[in-house]
């Protein structure tokens, strides 16, 4: 398994969304996805959204996968926070 195979798996499920996938040894992935389709999920219901994409590679080829989910909102606010 490689992080462009994972990135276009989510991708193919969320054709809308920004995806960066890192990961060197082949097992062990960091994903960030932004998708409006992440827009009034809890953050478990959006996991579980990518999960569902990588289906059965996540018990079999992905040992670990740590996820970052944001709708475009969130990712907009953590570009350019509101000066308070």
């Amino acid at each position: 398994m490689n992080p462009d195979t994972i990135k276009s798996l989510i991708q193919q499920r969320l054709p809308d969304a920004l995806v960066e996938v890192l990961g060197e040894d082949g097992t062990h992935f960091e994903a960030l996805i932004v998708s409006p389709a992440f827009v009034g999920l809890s953050l478990i219901r959006q996991h579980q959204m990518v999960y569902d994409a990588l289906g059965d590679r996540m018990r079999e080829e992905i040992h670990a996968l740590s996820l970052r989910t944001l709708t475009p909102e969130q990712a907009q606010q953590l570009r350019h926070p509101a000066a308070h």
